[in-house]
C-alpha cells in the first residue's frame, strides 16, 4: 500500500512538470520559506539565487540543505555551498542533487562575485548540469552559466536581477533533447522596520510565462525569525522559521501543494549572513 501511494504521488508530481525540461532547483530553508523571492538577498543561499549577493562576505562561509519533496525519498533534494573571500572579490562553489536512483538531476557551480561600488555588486557562476534517466547508461550533461547584479537603492531597499542559462542550451539524452530554459528574475527586498522585512520577485521563463512571488519575515525575538510566502502559477504557500546561535544559523521551511501535500526542508549555515 505504501509503495502504491508513493507511485501515485510521483505520477502526480511528474504531471506538474515538463519531462523534456531540466528544472533549475534552488536551496535554503530561508529563501524557500519566503517563496523563493530571493534575488536581492545577501547570504550563503544567494549562491543559488543571485551570485552578486555574496560579494560582501568577509569570512569563510558554508551551508548545507535538505528537502523531502512531498516527503518521498525518490524526490529528495540535497545541496551545499562554500564561499571564500579573496581580497576585493569572493569565490565559491555549490552543489545540488535532486532525486535518486534512475531519475536524478545534479548541478555543480563555480562562482565569482565582486563589489563594483558601494551600492552595486555583480556575480557570475559557471555551471555543469547533468541528468540521469532510466534510458541513460550514465549521466548526460552540459556546461552553461548564470549571472546577476544587486543594487542597494537605500538603507531599506535593495534590488536584484539574475539570469540563468541565457544561451538556452539543452542536454541531449538517449532519445530526446532535454531543454534547459533561460530564466530571468528581478525583484527586491524592503525593510519595513528593524523587525519586519518584505520581499518580492517576478520570474520569466519560456513556457511558464510570468510568475510573481512574495514573502515576509518577522523577528519577534532577537534570535528568532518567522517567515511566510506565496507564489503563483500554480499557487504555492510557504512558511518557516529560523534560529541563530552565534555564527551558526538554522532554518526550517514548509511548502504546501494543494494536491501533493507538504514538503519540509531544513538548512544550517555558518558565519556571515546579512
Amino acid at each position: 500500500m505504501i509503495r502504491l501511494i508513493t507511485l501515485i504521488i510521483i505520477f502526480l508530481f511528474i504531471k506538474t512538470i515538463d519531462l523534456k525540461a531540466f528544472e533549475n532547483q534552488y536551496a535554503g530553508a530561508r529563501p524557500l520559506a519566503l517563496s523563493g523571492a530571493y534575488v536581492a538577498f545577501n547570504d550563503i543561499w544567494s549562491s543559488f539565487y543571485n551570485q552578486a549577493g555574496i560579494a560582501g562576505f568577509r569570512e569563510i562561509s558554508a551551508g548545507v540543505f535538505y528537502e523531502s519533496r512531498f516527503q518521498l525519498k525518490e524526490l529528495s533534494l540535497m545541496a551545499g555551498a562554500v564561499i571564500i573571500p579573496a581580497g576585493t572579490a569572493n569565490f565559491g562553489f555549490n552543489y545540488l542533487q535532486f532525486g535518486t536512483g534512475e531519475f536524478k538531476e545534479t548541478k555543480l557551480g563555480l562562482l565569482f562575485s565582486k563589489r563594483l561600488s558601494k551600492k552595486l555588486s555583480a556575480g557570475l557562476q559557471f555551471d555543469y548540469l547533468a541528468t540521469v534517466l532510466p534510458e541513460n547508461q550514465r549521466a548526460k550533461g552540459l556546461a552553461t552559466f548564470e549571472a546577476g547584479v544587486v543594487y542597494r537603492l537605500s538603507k531599506e531597499l535593495q534590488l536584484g536581477a539574475h539570469i540563468f542559462n541565457p544561451v538556452n542550451r539543452g542536454v541531449k539524452t538517449f532519445n530526446a533533447l532535454l531543454n534547459i530554459p533561460a530564466i530571468f528574475r528581478i525583484g527586491g527586498r524592503y525593510h519595513l522596520s528593524n523587525l519586519v522585512l518584505t520581499c518580492f520577485e517576478m520570474e520569466r521563463s519560456p513556457g511558464k510565462g510570468l510568475v510573481f512571488k512574495a514573502g515576509t519575515e518577522f523577528l519577534p525575538a532577537k534570535n528568532l525569525a518567522v517567515r511566510f510566502g506565496i507564489s503563483g502559477k500554480p499557487f504555492s504557500y510557504t512558511a518557516g522559521f529560523g534560529c541563530a546561535f552565534g555564527n551558526i544559523k538554522t532554518g526550517f521551511a514548509f511548502n504546501y501543494h494543494g494536491v501533493l501535500g507538504i514538503s519540509p526542508s531544513v538548512s544550517i549555515q555558518f558565519a556571515f549572513n546579512d
